[in-house]
């Protein structure tokens, strides 16, 4: 399968059998894959952001924010809620999420100021 497409202001799904609905396990592999091609093409362009971010915060010791980290955190909790989300997988899941995100926008940082 192809992993990559074009983004636009709107990441698509590939067709899929709603969960409830699914009567063999091909049908929740589907479901599962489209998903996780959509889910990289949304983080996809999450990287991108850090890499402006990057380019935009005026100094390295700036790249790691405690409070932002926070604030994102407790935002993406009350966000899974409603969604139906685990807070027990939303909270590891964002927190692994940020750590990366923090390393690539270092590396990023050092990269194109170095």
């Amino acid at each position: 399968m192809c992993w990559s497409a074009p983004l636009s202001d709107s990441v698509t799904i590939d067709p899929r059998t709603a969960p409830e609905a699914c009567a063999s396990m091909a049908e929740v592999r589907q479901g599962v894959d489209a998903l996780d091609r959509a889910l990289v093409r949304l983080l996809a362009e999450r990287q991108r952001y850090m890499d402006a971010a990057a380019r935009i915060k005026p100094d390295r010791s700036v790249v790691h924010d405690d409070a932002r980290i926070e604030d994102v955190v407790t935002k993406v909790l009350a966000a899974a809620a409603p969604a139906g989300l685990s807070p027990a997988i939303a909270e590891p899941v964002w927190r692994t999420l940020i750590d990366r995100c923090i390393a690539h926008e270092f590396e990023t940082f050092d990269r194109t100021r170095g």
